[in-house]
């Protein structure tokens, strides 16, 4: 990945955690609901992303709050959301961080 990329991966990430799941009081980034940023050479973003379950109340309002939120970032193109549920989102997924905010570390 070249620099620009990795500076607009970065800018990406640190919007992702702008976002916080409604049921858990931690970004989804740090949450582990991000699998994946891809960027193509014409800086169109594709975020592979799950959510906590598949019957999870936001699971029509995040993807389109996280769609939005890296649409605004600096250097984005186009951007497109994949929810996934393949591998199912655990527990194991989370950043030290996020353990540490919810007082499993």
């Amino acid at each position: 990945m070249d620099v620009n990329k990795e500076i607009l991966k970065d800018r990406i990430i640190q919007v992702l955690k702008t976002i916080y799941d409604p049921e858990i009081p931690v970004n989804i980034y740090e949450l582990g609901l991000v699998y994946n940023i891809d960027i193509n050479d014409d800086n169109d973003v594709l975020v592979l992303m799950t959510l906590t379950a598949p019957n999870c109340p936001v699971a029509e309002s995040l993807p389109l709050e996280v769609e939005e939120a890296v649409k605004h970032t600096e250097g984005v193109n186009n951007v497109q959301i994949q929810l996934t549920f393949e591998p199912a989102w655990t527990m194991d997924r989370l950043s030290d961080e996020a353990k540490l905010e919810l007082g499993l570390l």
